[in-house]
């Protein structure tokens, strides 16, 4: 497990957190959109339980880790204290073959599918009392050989295969963008907008997940309609 220790208090963590969510309803007021059409995902990883229970009281009700097998054991603890009653889970980390059941078996959301081997693995993993996985495509927006995520020509034969599976709810698109590339957001919306209309079919198609602490502003601006914000509500990582 990885080493989590809490770098703000309590208090500096809801101000952050209060901060954050008042800039995210200025900017979608100053771009005319609704600020309860952009979920705001609270990046807890390498975060103890207890900062996402406090963020939970306040009514933050996603969270977003990376780290399997710490995320079991925070969404363990919290199941204990009956504490994650409200909360989504959202697994944002890098999927290997072998971590598809424990995502299948404790997440409501995955936004890293890039291939088809891992949807049809968390699809057959799935359990089948569970409400179906919701699920976005990691698209590798800027082609970098350092990021994951299937490239923009490969969606069209991904989302055919995913729709057709009965325990995933395909929801989206997700990205990453190239630091350099002022305009991954609008070209990543343009994409979103395009599979929207030649695939009527996806009623469940209405998450375009893209923006962090740094960029979240001009993410919304474009289109946004989740923004995963870490480092601004929970401080630096340790050792960052």
């Amino acid at each position: 497990m990885k080493d989590i220790k809490n770098t703000v208090d309590s208090q500096d963590l809801i101000n952050n957190w209060q901060q954050v969510s008042k800039q995210v309803t200025q900017v979608c007021k100053r771009v005319d959109r609704q600020a309860d059409g952009v979920i705001l995902l609270a990046v807890s990883k390498t975060k103890p339980a207890d900062m996402i229970a406090t963020l939970a009281q306040q009514g933050q009700q996603h969270f977003g880790e990376n780290y399997l097998q710490e995320a079991i054991e925070k969404i363990g603890i919290l199941k204990a204290r009956s504490e994650s009653k409200d909360i989504v889970w959202h697994y944002i980390g890098s999927i290997q073959r072998n971590k598809t059941r424990d995502i299948a078996e404790h997440f409501d959301w995955v936004q890293t599918v890039e291939r088809d081997i891992i949807a049809k693995r968390l699809n057959d993993q799935r359990p089948a009392e569970m409400s179906p996985l919701n699920v976005l495509i990691q698209v590798n927006i800027d082609n970098e050989d350092s990021k994951s995520g299937c490239l923009p020509e490969q969606l069209p034969e991904l989302i055919n295969t995913i729709k057709g599976y009965e325990r995933l709810q395909l929801r989206g698109l997700m990205i990453i963008p190239a630091k350099a590339d002022t305009n991954a957001f609008a070209r990543t919306k343009q994409l979103f907008e395009e599979i929207q209309h030649s695939h009527p079919e996806l009623n469940g198609w209405d998450t375009l997940s893209m923006g962090m602490s740094g960029d979240m502003i001009e993410a919304i601006a474009n289109g946004s309609t989740m923004v995963r914000v870490g480092t601004a509500i929970f401080g630096v990582r340790d050792g960052l």
